[in-house]
């Protein structure tokens, strides 16, 4: 069941749609990102409270560039036009855009220079704001019956608008942070020009999406792949709300987990939730498929291959199960292709699970952003330590022992990483960080240890900050901090004698090591 209001966001390929479409649910209005070409006919159908076309990489005057189709005008809603998109509705309605040979970037004095709807209670005394450029071309006419509503020193026109068809657009970026005021601008579009009434909360989210459940699964039952993340533990839990002990989650533990996590998982689950758990000890099965194997993607197949054995074995033992619940969430969606019948990641969240497992997919947080899942995930009561359990990969220690994987690596590994983690916690600093963690290597140096010499393994840390893990920069912990972390792993895990800290950023590098 979705939100009676919507808006749609038209992507025109901005890496940055997604931030638009998250600026908008952070409004309190829902919104889905489409792809560029939907036709006219479908937008009507699904009857928005207005449009949002995106920026992009193109420029409106190549041969190639993508466009909307044109009826898109007519239908009487709402539109915002940002960066590309302003450009596009400028030449669709014969305006003209021409090349800034000046190619405005970064931030720019804003002058408002008239009255708007867009820019109301937005300094309006001082007249000026700082906004974020990053535009190639400049509008240099204006379509019929378009005023100019803000400009630069650069350009005249840089936000415009057709009050009377309610037809808007800014050459800024409105969406990133460097427009501090971006999201007023936002809700001003939303709530004044709309009409929206911005009652969409994770509250009525979790009503909708509980009815919709129930109406979907009826008296059938479904099956669910635990990992412990945040992701399978949110649909879980929402699942379990909706059609209680007709669920049953499958939590395969393949002994790469991290301390004390199997723990919490069947804590949380079997005992909070008295939910239907299977917990599969399913170490030595793994271990034993991993064993002489170094090569990192070998790895990430052989244990990708041996969960969905494990998961298949174990849900053929329950006999008729119709749903599978998976934990898409909307970045996979939009990964995956914007349009109605995108293809989900078939790895997300269950290790791959094949097509001929005859099982329908239940995917009840598909349309949450991750900042929304935890919101979602403290309202549904979820730990604290789940709701802000950082990323953690599906091959999990694996990739984080260089070389062959064993359970005297995985344990030495393991009580490294719960020492990185309980101090950055100590130092209040878990939250600020997107992932932190150790990783053992497999190189050996000589040290000393009770007067007597070692030949032991160096132990690497590994501290980024990140908004969505496509960028990532190298955590500038405190020196008292890394101190503490050193001494401790190096006094109370046997087996390393030497601790080195990652200072690359990604790119070049990635976050994790394999």
């Amino acid at each position: 069941m979705r939100p009676q209001e919507l808006v749609l966001v038209l992507d025109f390929g901005a890496q940055y749609n997604q931030l638009i479409a998250r600026r908008v649910r952070e409004c309190n209005v829902y919104c889905e990102v489409v792809p560029f070409n939907i036709s006219a006919e479908e937008v009507r159908r699904r009857n928005p409270k207005g449009l949002i076309f995106s920026g992009g990489p193109a420029s409106v005057n190549s041969p190639d560039a993508p466009l909307c189709d044109p009826d898109l005008y007519k239908l009487g809603f709402p539109i915002l036009g940002v960066g590309y998109g302003m450009q596009l509705m400028a030449k669709m309605l014969g305006g003209r855009v021409d090349p800034d040979r000046q190619q405005a970037e970064g931030r720019a004095e804003l002058m408002i220079s008239a009255q708007s709807e867009l820019f109301h209670g937005i300094d309006e005394a001082a007249g000026s704001v700082m906004a974020w450029m990053s535009e190639g071309n400049l509008i240099t006419e204006l379509p019929e019956g378009f005023e100019t509503i803000a400009q630069t020193a650069n350009s005249q026109v840089v936000a415009m608008s057709e009050p009377e068809r309610r037809f808007y657009a800014v050459q800024f970026r409105p969406e990133v942070n460097q427009t501090p005021w971006g999201t007023e601008l936002m809700r001003n579009f939303l709530i004044r020009i709309c009409g929206c009434s911005g009652s969409w909360t994770m509250e009525s989210f979790i009503q909708a999406a509980v009815e919709e459940i129930r109406l979907t699964v009826g008296d059938k039952r479904a099956v669910c792949a635990l990992s412990g993340g945040i992701d399978s533990s949110v649909a879980a839990a929402l699942v379990h709300k909706a059609i209680g002990d007709q669920l049953t989650c499958i939590f395969v533990d393949h002994g790469l987990m991290r301390k004390y996590e199997p723990e919490q998982v069947e804590k949380t689950f079997r005992d909070q939730f008295r939910m239907n758990l299977i917990h599969v000890r399913a170490e030595d099965r793994f271990l034993a498929k991993l064993a002489g194997i170094s090569d990192p993607e070998q790895k990430r197949k052989i244990i990708g291959n041996e969960f969905i054995a494990v998961f298949e074995e174990e849900a053929a033992k329950l006999g008729d199960i119709t749903f599978l619940v998976q934990g898409t969430i909307y970045p996979d969606v939009i990964e995956s292709g914007t349009g109605e019948a995108a293809v989900i990641k078939s790895h997300h969240n269950v290790g791959g699970l094949p097509e001929d497992m005859k099982l329908t997919l239940l995917e009840p947080i598909r349309d949450l952003f991750k900042d929304e899942i935890r919101v979602l995930a403290e309202k549904l009561g979820l730990p604290e330590e789940i709701v802000w359990r950082q990323p953690f990969p599906g091959p999990g220690l694996a990739i984080r022992i260089i070389g062959e994987v064993t359970k005297d690596k995985c344990d030495i590994l393991r009580e490294a990483d719960y020492i990185v983690t309980s101090e950055i916690r100590r130092a209040g600093l878990y939250k600020e960080i997107w992932q932190s963690f150790a990783i053992l290597t497999d190189t050996r140096t000589v040290g000393v240890q009770d007067d007597a010499r070692t030949y032991t393994r160096v132990l690497a840390l590994r501290a980024v900050t990140s908004e969505d893990a496509m960028t990532a920069d190298w955590a500038r912990l405190p020196y008292d901090l890394l101190e503490r972390i050193s001494q401790r792993i190096l006094t109370e895990v046997s087996g390393i004698n030497r601790i080195v800290y990652d200072i690359s950023s990604k790119p070049p590098a990635t976050i994790e090591w394999e």
